[in-house]
């Protein structure tokens, strides 16, 4: 009798947490399968579109799968509102209407989904914009995890702004709004019991009225980007990707609070790969660039921004840089899959 091993399965034959995860994955997964699938035809991959024809208008969409589904400083109905804002944003766009799709499993108590529209209604109307149209369905027990939720935003552009990561310059600032990593542990230790959630809490909260502050500044901002699923790391390597050019950030002016700091130590993670929801990185013209920062600062969502790096005029195109708190420099790389899962 001969035997013989069965043919092992490749990982690229399935899908895997990491495709989720918004790093190498996530773009192999999209250039590979679902752009061919649709047109094939795309420029760079923004965080919302314009509405074909409709130049000032900004469509994105987004789904929220977050667990568990409260945590310190937010929880799933606000997150879906902020992320979508969010990225309404990132395109230099003021909120005009949200759609929100609920996926609910059989069980959930009535009191849970309550508190998770009314922190959406909330977060909506604090944000000021209205939720208009829906849907709602449920599902057998096991076929989802409690609720999973669904949302399409549509925004008005600035006319001044016109940001896009393909359109980072040599010379450019970069401007980070506010601390990183805090999201991602705080969901992260809320889910397994760790403790930290007790001295950090989620920045979950909404951006465009930091665009907003910025509109003055005009074709001056370049590019923004909010780093949520794989942090500033992931961010960063795909505006330099986009726009062709190399980045260089200083770790010593990156704010990492030392809560995070201490959970990342513990867990063996970066800080520069964890997800956040209330910070913004803005790319924008030298000239510009005080005048970018004070403008972040005159709010209290940025109170605690900072110049963290620029574009350099050399250097290997796409490459983004650390200088290191010892003054060596070493390459940050997107990062490849799913750290933290079911994080946003």
């Amino acid at each position: 009798m001969t035997l013989a091993c069965p043919t092992p399965r490749h990982e690229e034959d399935v899908v895997l947490l990491g495709h989720g995860a918004g790093g190498r994955l996530t773009a192999e997964l999209v250039d590979a399968l679902v752009l061919p699938a649709l047109d094939g035809q795309h420029g760079p991959l923004e965080d919302a579109a314009l509405l074909p024809g409709h130049p000032d208008l900004v469509i994105s969409t987004d789904s929220f799968v977050v667990s568990p589904l409260f945590f310190p400083g937010g929880d799933i109905g606000s997150l879906a509102v902020h992320g979508t804002v969010n990225d309404l944003a990132m395109r230099g766009a003021r909120p005009v209407a949200l759609s929100v799709a609920l996926i609910i499993e059989e069980g959930l108590p009535l009191e849970e989904l309550r508190r998770v529209m009314t922190s959406m209604g909330k977060a909506a109307r604090e944000a000021g914009v209205p939720i208009v149209t829906g849907d709602t369905k449920v599902v057998d027990r096991g076929a989802v995890d409690r609720i999973f939720v669904n949302t399409t935003g549509v925004g008005q552009r600035h006319l001044a702004l016109r940001p896009s990561a393909a359109l980072a310059r040599p010379g450019d600032t970069v401007l980070l709004s506010g601390p990183v990593g805090l999201h991602g542990t705080t969901v992260l230790s809320t889910r397994e019991g760790l403790g930290f959630e007790s001295d950090i809490a989620s920045d979950s909260r909404p951006l465009h009225r930091l665009v907003d502050v910025m509109a003055p500044l005009g074709e001056q901002v370049h590019s923004l980007r909010d780093p949520t699923r794989g942090g500033l790391a992931s961010a960063l390597n795909e505006i330099a990707r986009d726009a062709h050019v190399p980045v260089e950030i200083d770790e010593s002016a990156v704010p990492v609070p030392r809560a995070v700091a201490a959970a990342c130590d513990l867990l063996g993670l970066d800080p520069l790969t964890v997800a956040n929801e209330g910070c913004m990185v803005t790319f924008v013209a030298p000239a510009a660039a005080d005048e970018a920062l004070a403008a972040l600062r005159s709010l209290p969502e940025g109170r605690e921004a900072a110049r963290i790096g620029e574009v350099p005029s050399s250097g290997e195109a796409g490459r983004v840089t650390l200088r290191t708190l010892v003054g060596a420099r070493r390459v940050v790389e997107m990062p490849l899959g799913e750290q933290l899962p079911r994080i946003c």
